[in-house]
């Protein structure tokens, strides 16, 4: 061995700190050998700590103030509320503890109204001092969270107003970039958007989507209007939206790059505010034609009095609807000798339901094959279903002569191209 001086374990330790083997202090080695590291590289041991179990996040919360901060930025960094108790007691500890609000990134409120309907408004929550009257006040807690970037409503209609009161601050939520909001009604019906407007005047939200939400056509108050806003992505999932309401909200995206509006094919309740023409949410989406990358509107409903006119979304590559019809219109008496007009740089058109339910649609559509290579010359795919009448044959045939991929949704393969 020499004279190597790592012949043993305390010569190692006295030597990682700089005693000599004889040295009085030389077994009082630090047992933390973390407390050295700098707090970002702390802080990513906290991390992984984090993503295999939160028990052991906890322990090491509690071992010193150090690391009780470090924890608290992981450990609070996204919360799930899904009962009311939970949403009351926290609320309560970040106005002890009002430092903790910073570290939140992520907050999901999940709870049914069965759960609120156990708590009397004016009686105290079981177990606890605090009373369920002030839950607008709690809500409003959440626009102390000033990193907080993800914020997921699922909860009943009686805090609609209380929650959407966050938004109408110019400086709360100043990193919020998503949002999903629904509030649920006891008989099922769409809730009042208007309680909550003011999402879309939010300077930094990136993405937003509205659950079963009704808005007539209305917009904003002229006094109200927003400036320009950063929304990126608008999903409307079962909402009553009027088209003209619509069109007021999407005038203040600098940029919407993709809008998402979703019906079943027997709405319940019936829809009262949403226009039964699919040609009128086009128009209103034509304030944002200029950024538009893809637009889906899987609504079976929705018919169309005549082809649409989409040369106007310069940038639109993908393209999805439900029925061939609501591109060309259906059937009329007169003769029709022109097409719909396509996005010039459209690389992808989706049919969610089939083809072939009406032959002039299906003449028009090949029609439309054929002359690809002039109205969207990028037109590279065409998606559709098999349905019971199956694929027409002449669109199969046109998109095999003129080099349009052709996939087929539920063929005998699951998937067929052609």
């Amino acid at each position: 061995m020499g004279d190597s001086p790592y012949r043993g374990s305390q010569d190692t330790d006295s030597q990682s700190n700089g005693l000599c083997p004889d040295h009085p202090d030389v077994h009082r080695v630090p047992r933390d050998r973390l407390s050295t590291l700098p707090d970002d590289v702390i802080l990513r041991i906290v991390e992984a700590v984090a993503r295999t179990s939160k028990r052991d996040l906890c322990n090491i919360s509690v071992l010193n103030q150090r690391y009780h901060r470090l924890t608290d930025a992981v450990l609070y960094k996204s919360i799930l509320f899904d009962t009311p108790e939970m949403h009351l007691i926290f609320s309560d500890s970040l106005s002890r503890r009002p430092r903790r609000g910073s570290t939140i990134q992520e907050i999901k409120l999940t709870y049914p109204s069965s759960e609120l309907s156990q708590l009397a408004l004016d009686t105290p929550v079981h177990n606890s001092h605090y009373r369920p009257s002030s839950f607008d006040t709690l809500s409003r807690t959440l626009s102390v969270m000033s990193n907080l970037e993800r914020l997921d409503i699922a909860v009943p209609e009686a805090l609609l107003h209380g929650i959407g009161s966050i938004f109408n601050g110019p400086f709360d939520l100043a990193c919020l970039k998503w949002c999903s909001l629904f509030y649920e009604s006891p008989e099922n019906n769409y809730w009042d958007l208007r309680e909550n407007i003011h999402v879309f005047a939010h300077p930094t939200l990136e993405t937003l989507i509205l659950r079963r939400a009704r808005f007539d056509d209305q917009g904003f108050n002229i006094l109200e209007r927003p400036h320009q806003t950063s929304l990126k992505k608008l999903h409307l999932i079962e909402c009553d939206i009027n088209d003209d309401g619509l069109a007021d909200l999407l005038e203040f995206p600098i940029a919407l790059e993709e809008f998402v509006m979703i019906h079943s094919e027997e709405p319940d309740p019936p829809l009262e505010e949403t226009s039964d023409n699919f040609a009128d949410y086009i128009v209103a989406l034509q304030s944002q034609a200029h950024s538009l990358t893809c637009l889906t509107i899987d609504s079976p409903a929705l018919f169309s009095r005549r082809a649409l006119r989409m040369r106007e979304f310069q940038v639109l590559e993908t393209l999805r609807v439900s029925w061939d019809h609501q591109l060309f219109g259906r059937t009329s008496r007169k003769p029709r000798l022109h097409s719909v007009g396509m996005p010039p740089q459209l690389r992808v058109l989706e049919l969610f339901s089939e083809l072939g339910t009406d032959e002039e649609v299906t003449d028009l559509f090949v029609n439309l094959i054929e002359l690809k290579d002039t109205v969207a010359r990028k037109w590279e795919r065409l998606i559709v279903v098999e349905g019971d009448s199956y694929v027409p044959r002449a669109i199969k045939d046109a998109c095999r002569s003129h080099n349009l991929e052709l996939q087929i949704i539920g063929a005998d393969t699951d998937s067929e191209a052609y």
